[in-house]
C-alpha cells in the first residue's frame, strides 16, 4: 500500500494594507514637506523627537578700551533662558463614503492622501512664516507702492541690506518672502536691471536671488492676522518677511499620526492626519529678522 504525506501549509501575510497605506502617508508627507515649503529652506530645522530646545543665552560683556593701567573694572555676568516649545498641533480629517472609493475610476485614497499631505504642509509653511516675521524685532517700512511699484525695488533691496550689513551670521545666508502679487513689481524691475538680471528675469519669468538675497514666494492672503493659538497671535496682514537665513529655528513634525477610522452610521473611512510642531525666533538673534510693513 502506497503512503501518503498530506501537507499543511499556512501561507501568512505579515503586511497588511495598512501597513502599506501608512508608510506611503509618511513618505508623502515627509517629501512634499521637505521639497515645497519654504520654512525648510530659511529656518534651522530640527528633526529630533524633542520636545523642548533650550538655548539660554549670557549678557554681552563690555570692552573697555583705556591707557596703560593696572586695575579694571568687574561688571555682573547674567544668563537668560530661553526655549522653544512644541506646543502647536496640526491636524486635517475626512471622511470618504464606500460607494465614492467603489464607484471612483482612480485611486481615490492615494488622491485624498497627497491632497490633505499637500495641505498640512502648506498651512505648516504659513504658520512658520507668519511667526518669523511677528517675532522679528528688526521692521522697516516701504515707499508707498510696496513691491508692486518696480521703481521702489532697488530702493527696497538696498534699505533691507544695510539692515542686517555687519552681521557675522550673514554668512548663513539672507532671504526675502514675498507673496505672489507682489512679482509684478518685482518682475517689471529686474527686467531692466542689466544684461544678465534681465536676461534671467526676462528669459526664465522668475527672480530667485537679488543682491545676495534669496527671494522666495508665497501665495497671496499666506501673511494674515490670525491666531494659531492663546500665545501665538499674528498681526501680518500687509506685511512680508525678510532676515538671515537659519537664526530661527523650526521643529519639524514630531509623532505624526495616520489613522483610517470606521464611523458608526456611516460607509467607508475616515482619514485622519495629526501631528506637532515648533516655532522659535531666538531672542539674542530676533534683530535679524525684519518685518516689512508695506506702505
Amino acid at each position: 500500500m502506497g503512503k501518503i504525506l498530506l501537507k499543511l501549509t499556512n501561507v501568512a501575510n505579515t503586511i497588511g494594507d495598512t501597513t502599506w497605506r501608512t508608510k506611503f502617508k509618511a513618505a508623502t508627507l515627509q517629501e512634499i514637506m521637505k521639497v515645497a515649503m519654504v520654512a525648510e529652506k530659511i529656518c534651522e530645522v530640527d528633526r529630533t523627537d524633542n520636545y523642548t530646545i533650550k538655548n539660554p543665552y549670557g549678557s554681552d560683556p563690555t570692552v573697555a578700551i583705556t591707557s596703560l593701567q593696572g586695575t579694571y573694572d568687574v561688571s555682573d555676568y547674567t544668563t537668560t533662558d530661553d526655549t522653544l516649545t512644541v506646543g502647536l498641533m496640526f491636524k486635517i480629517a475626512e471622511h470618504v463614503p464606500d460607494y465614492e472609493e467603489v464607484l471612483s475610476n482612480y485611486d481615490l485614497f492615494a488622491n485624498r492622501i497627497s491632497r490633505q499631505a499637500y495641505k498640512v504642509a502648506a498651512a505648516i509653511d504659513a504658520c512658520v512664516v507668519n511667526l518669523l516675521c511677528e517675532n522679528g524685532t528688526g521692521t522697516y517700512s516701504t515707499p508707498a507702492g510696496g513691491f508692486t511699484t518696480a521703481s521702489n525695488f532697488l530702493k527696497i533691496m538696498s534699505n533691507l541690506n544695510s539692515k542686517w550689513a555687519g552681521f557675522a551670521e550673514v554668512y548663513k545666508g539672507l532671504f526675502l518672502v514675498v507673496e505672489n502679487t507682489d512679482l509684478t513689481g518685482i518682475l517689471e524691475a529686474t527686467g531692466s536691471l542689466g544684461y544678465s538680471m534681465a536676461d534671467s528675469a526676462l528669459k526664465n519669468g522668475l527672480v530667485t536671488s537679488f543682491q545676495g538675497v534669496d527671494i522666495y514666494v508665497v501665495r497671496t492672503g499666506t501673511f494674515a492676522d490670525t491666531s494659531y493659538s492663546s500665545y501665538d497671535i499674528v498681526t501680518n496682514s500687509g506685511h512680508r518677511v525678510a532676515g538671515i537665513k537659519g537664526v530661527a529655528t523650526y521643529a519639524a513634525p514630531r509623532n505624526i499620526r495616520f489613522e483610517e477610522k470606521s464611523v458608526s452610521g456611516k460607509t467607508g473611512k475616515e482619514i485622519v492626519t495629526w501631528g506637532y510642531i515648533g516655532f522659535k525666533c531666538w531672542a539674542q538673534v530676533a534683530a535679524m529678522i525684519i518685518d516689512i510693513t508695506i506702505s
